[in-house]
């Protein structure tokens, strides 16, 4: 078990090193810049070149546009660092001065702070080198939001690119005054599940509706429906989201379209709750297209599906220890598993350790004016990820690094 005193006093005696005006020009750089899923060219060249200067091994194009840096530095332990690359397809309404300049594409989850995150703790550990023994690898992951990035990471060599390491750490920006680390050992995010379901109809003027069958109608009644699904069909005692984030049917309003689309999204944190739901989807799907008289079953898939993130739970009792330490008792706290998903673990190989926690970024103006007595009410009212509006606070920017220079040396430090 590391000592989570001398690991803090080791990361604080290191922090001098952390060129804050570099990491807020690298950061303002990579949000202007956002780029999709498995388009993150510029993101990963700017992570490659600044692993290399480094001094780590570099392996470019890793499932396209993933990378993998190796820094051996004697006997000792491996650890693995990731951070996500991709950004999303949202507006940005910031109103930032390093705001977004790609029309229609923005950080709004914050991969930009992880890469920044992964750049400044790979530099100060690499310009460490005296205080620890070991290898480190650092993995810049394309495609986390609902693409795979993971899995094509693997299936595309990266255990056989990096030595299978000890531990595994990751983390994650979150809504919440700035300065908080939450850690939860176990289950700290769900597992989630896209679906896609076409309703098949009979199309024709909009005039003649008697002589069509309307998807619409019938994508309406389900959509409906599935709302009941968590209320009526899940215990009380088990958490469960099913959203239909998408509803698509027809190009012109006098046309009575032959399909209609509509994708679900999943979130569960039971195994048996999910198939239970995805049961009731069926069902409803199934039933309300055959009430409608449609003239074909419907399609149901489902892909994109993540598996729950279950942090082994000494060493994230560990990591949290270190980082009370470095922080301060009371901003480190279990704020239970969380309905959001990563496909951080798939990463991980069989039977390795990992932990994953978050890092609060609202500033703090923006959480005391925002309305609510509490810490869940405050949440409803802040710019979360995914928001047009999210603005993580730069104060973040180094104990970002912090967090993941400590977690590393916990296991690496001689």
């Amino acid at each position: 078990m590391t000592d989570p005193s001398a690991t803090g006093r080791l990361t604080r005696d290191l922090v001098s090193r952390v060129k804050l005006t570099d990491l807020e020009a690298c950061y303002q750089d990579l949000h202007r810049h956002p780029e999709l899923a498995f388009q993150e060219h510029r993101t990963a060249g700017l992570l490659a070149d600044r692993l290399e200067s480094a001094g780590f091994t570099v392996t470019r194009g890793v499932a396209r546009t993933g990378v993998v840096g190796v820094l051996a530095n004697g006997d000792g332990p491996v650890v693995w660092l990731r951070g996500d690359m991709d950004a999303l397809p949202v507006q940005e309404a910031t109103g930032l001065a390093y705001a977004s300049t790609v029309d229609g594409v923005m950080h709004a989850c914050g991969h930009d702070l992880h890469v920044t995150w992964l750049v400044g703790a790979a530099e100060l550990l690499a310009d460490a080198r005296d205080t620890w023994s070991g290898t480190l690898v650092v993995i810049g992951q394309p495609a986390e939001e609902g693409s795979g990035g993971a899995a094509a990471m693997v299936a595309d060599g990266l255990h056989r690119l990096a030595p299978r390491p000890d531990a595994v750490f990751g983390q994650h920006v979150a809504p919440g005054p700035a300065g908080l680390y939450p850690h939860t050992p176990g289950l700290i995010m769900s597992a989630a599940d896209d679906i896609h379901v076409t309703v098949p109809g009979v199309g024709g003027h909009g005039s003649r509706p008697e002589s069509t069958v309307d998807p619409v109608v019938a994508a309406a009644y389900i959509v409906t429906r599935l709302q009941t699904v968590v209320s009526r069909e899940v215990s009380a005692a088990d958490s469960a989201v099913l959203t239909v984030g998408q509803f698509n049917a027809g190009l012109r309003p006098n046309i009575i379209p032959a399909e209609a689309r509509l994708g679900l999204n999943l979130r569960t944190q039971k195994a048996h709750v999910r198939e239970r739901i995805l049961a009731a989807v069926r069902r409803i799907v199934e039933a309300e297209c055959q009430a409608a008289g449609c003239p074909a079953p419907p399609t149901i898939t489902t892909g994109g599906s993540y598996p729950a993130t279950v942090n082994d739970a000494a060493l994230d009792q560990e990591i949290a220890a270190v980082h009370r330490e470095l922080f301060g008792h009371d901003t480190v706290f279990d704020f239970g598993p969380a309905m959001g998903s990563e496909d951080f673990s798939l990463l991980v190989p069989a039977g390795v350790p990992y932990d994953f926690w978050f890092v609060t970024s609202t500033p703090q103006d923006v959480w005391q004016a925002a309305p609510g007595d509490d810490l869940a009410q405050k949440l409803d009212a802040v710019p979360g990820n995914h928001s047009p509006l999210f603005a993580p606070d730069l104060s973040v920017l180094g104990p970002g690094v912090q967090t993941l220079v400590s977690a590393a040396l916990s296991r690496l430090a001689a």
